[in-house]
C-alpha cells in the first residue's frame, strides 16, 4: 500500500511540476507584455519543451524520490541543479532553431526565475507538510533496530524526539551478548523478552534472532536497521540471507564510534562504496559561500581598518627596534604550511628549539605590544593572510607547529582541527579559551570546542561566530 501511494504521489507531483511550469511562462508573458492575449509561438514551445524535458530529467535528478529523513537543503540543491539543467536545454533548442532573435529576453528571465521559484515553493510547502503530519504520527514507517545496548538506545532515543522525520521504532534486537544469540538461533531454544520505556512506549527487547525474523514478517515491519560494528559480518549475513526474499529495507548504520571522528558518510570511490572516517567534513561545494564571504570581509577589513593599521605599525616601528610585522611558520588547511603574519609585540630575540608561550608580565612583550595583544589588534595582518586564501575568517586557530608536535599525540583529534582552513577567530575563542594553554586541559577543551565547531558548521554559524567576536571577543583576561 505504501508503494502504491509512493507511486501516486510521485506521478502528482510530475503533474504539478508540469502545471507550474506552464503557469510560471504565462505569468511571466503577462509581467513582460501586461496581457495574455497572444503567447507567440516560440513561447508556447518553450515551455511545452521545458515541460517534457522537465518529466526526463526530474527523475534523472533524484527529485522525485522519497525524502524520508533527508534535509531540505539537500532537495532544493537538486530540484535547482535540476531546473538549471531544463533551462540549459531550452536555450540550446532555440539556438539550434534560430529563433533567439524572436524570443524575449525579458520573458525567458522571467519564466526562469517565476517558474524556478514556483516549483521549489511547491516543494517546500510539500515537504513541511509531511514533516507536520509525521510529527502527529501518521505517516510514518516502522523500524526494528539491531545492536548493542548503547548504540542502539542511542538510535533509538534519535528517534524518538524526532518523529517528524517519519521513522517509528517497534523493537529492538539486543546483540550483547553475541555468541548467545548466534546459540539461540540454531538452538531454537526461546530466551527471555524484555521491553524499554522509550517515549512513553515500551517497547519489546528481544534476544533471539528467529523471533525477531518471525516478527518483521507477521507484523510486516519496514525496516531492519543494523547497528552493529564492522567486525560482526556474520551477523550482518545473516540478516542479509534470513530476509532475502522479505520486502524489508535493511539497512547498516555501522557503529564507527571508536575508531572516527566525524562525517560517517558513505561515498564512491574510484567506483566503490566507501565508508568517511576521517575524510575532510565540509565539501568544496558547501565551502564556496564560505570562501566567498572571506575574500569580501577581509578586503573590506583592510580598507577600513588601513588608517589604524598604519597607526599601529608606526607605533611598533618608533617603540622598539625590530621589523613592523612578526611571521611564522603555521598548518593551514589538509597540514599545507603558510607563513602567518601579526604585528610584533615582542622585542626581537631567537629562540633554540622550541617556542616558549607568552606569559604574564613576560618581559620579552613591549608596551605597545602588550596593548596590542590584549586588544588582539596584533592579529589584523591576519586579514592578509584571509586575502591570500591561507586562512579563514572563522576557524581553529593555529598553534605553532612545535605545539602541534607536542598536543598531536596528547589530545585526542587534535589534529583533524587541520581538516578545515585555520581562523582569525572561532568558536572556542568567543567561548573564552585564547591565549596561552599552560595545561593539557585547556587544550583539550580549546580543542572540544574546534571540533564541535567543525562537526556544526554552517555559514550561518560563521556569521554567529563574527559577531560574537565583535562585542566580546576582542579582549580577554587569557590574553597577555
Amino acid at each position: 500500500m505504501q508503494e502504491k501511494n509512493l507511486d501516486l504521489f510521485s506521478w502528482l507531483a510530475r503533474v504539478l511540476d508540469v502545471c507550474l511550469i506552464i503557469a510560471g511562462g504565462l505569468i511571466a508573458h503577462d509581467v513582460r507584455f501586461s496581457s495574455l492575449d497572444f503567447v507567440s509561438d516560440i513561447e508556447r514551445l518553450l515551455i511545452a519543451f521545458n515541460s517534457a524535458l522537465a518529466l526526463l530529467l526530474f527523475p534523472a535528478f533524484g527529485v522525485y524520490e522519497t525524502w524520508r529523513g533527508k534535509p531540505f537543503a539537500m532537495m532544493l540543491a537538486r530540484v535547482t541543479l535540476a531546473w538549471m539543467a531544463v533551462v540549459a536545454g531550452a536555450l540550446l533548442l532555440a539556438f539550434t532553431l534560430h529563433r533567439m532573435d524572436t524570443v524575449s529576453r525579458l520573458w525567458f528571465a522571467y519564466s526562469t526565475l517565476i517558474s524556478g521559484a514556483l516549483i521549489i515553493a511547491s516543494k517546500l510547502i510539500v515537504y513541511s507538510a509531511l514533516r507536520l503530519m509525521r510529527g502527529r504520527g501518521l505517516n510514518q514507517r516502522t523500524v526494528a533496530i539491531v545492536g548493542a545496548q548503547g548504540f542502539s538506545r542511542t538510535l533509538l532515543a534519535h528517534l524518538c524526539s524526532t518523529p517528524e522525520q517519519g521513522f517509528t521504532p517497534v523493537c529492538i534486537l539486543d546483540t550483547t551478548g553475541d555468541e548467545e544469540l548466534h546459540a539461540s538461533g540454531i538452538s531454537g531454544m526461546p530466551t527471555p523478552t524484555t521491553a524499554i520505556g522509550m517515549g512513553g512506549n515500551r517497547l519489546p527487547v528481544l534476544n533471539d534472532f528467529d523471533e525477531l525474523v518471525e516478527k518483521v514478517r507477521a507484523e510486516e515491519i519496514n525496516e531492519v536497521w543494523l547497528a552493529l560494528p564492522l567486525s560482526q559480518e556474520h551477523t550482518i549475513y545473516r540478516f542479509v540471507h534470513a530476509l532475502r526474499h522479505d520486502f524489508v529495507n535493511l539497512r547498516l548504520i555501522p557503529d564507527t564510534r571508536s575508531i572516527s571522528l566525524f562525517n560517517h558518510s558513505m561515498t564512491d570511490v574510484a567506483g566503490l562504496a566507501t565508508i568517511n572516517l576521517t575524510t575532510s567534513p565540509i565539501s568544496t561545494l558547501q565551502m564556496w559561500p564560505k570562501m566567498l564571504f572571506d575574500r569580501l570581509f577581509a578586503a573590506a577589513a583592510l580598507l577600513a581598518l588601513s588608517p589604524l593599521m598604519i597607526a599601529i605599525a608606526i607605533a611598533v616601528k618608533t617603540t622598539s627596534k625590530g621589523p613592523v610585522f612578526f611571521t611564522q611558520h603555521r598548518k593551514g588547511a589538509d597540514g599545507r604550511p603558510f607563513r602567518i603574519y601579526k604585528f610584533r609585540s615582542m622585542g626581537v630575540h631567537r629562540e633554540h628549539g622550541q617556542v616558549t608561550q607568552a606569559t604574564r608580565n613576560d618581559p620579552r612583550v613591549t608596551k605597545v605590544g602588550a596593548f596590542l595583544r590584549r586588544t588582539s589588534l596584533d592579529e589584523l595582518p591576519q586579514f592578509l593572510n584571509v586575502l591570500f586564501g591561507h586562512m579563514s575568517v572563522v576557524g581553529p586557530r593555529p598553534h605553532a607547529i612545535e605545539h602541534d608536535d607536542l598536543y598531536k599525540d596528547l589530545v585526542y583529534g587534535y589534529m583533524f582541527r587541520y581538516r578545515i582552513k585555520p581562523g582569525i577567530t572561532g568558536w572556542a575563542q568567543v567561548n573564552g579559551y585564547r591565549g596561552a594553554t599552560e595545561k593539557v586541559e585547556k587544550m583539550q577543551s580549546r580543542v572540544k570546542f574546534d571540533l564541535f565547531y567543525i562537526h556544526n558548521w554552517s555559514f550561518w554559524f560563521d556569521i554567529k561566530i563574527v559577531a560574537m567576536t565583535m562585542f566580546k571577543g576582542f579582549i580577554g583576561r587569557n590574553a597577555y
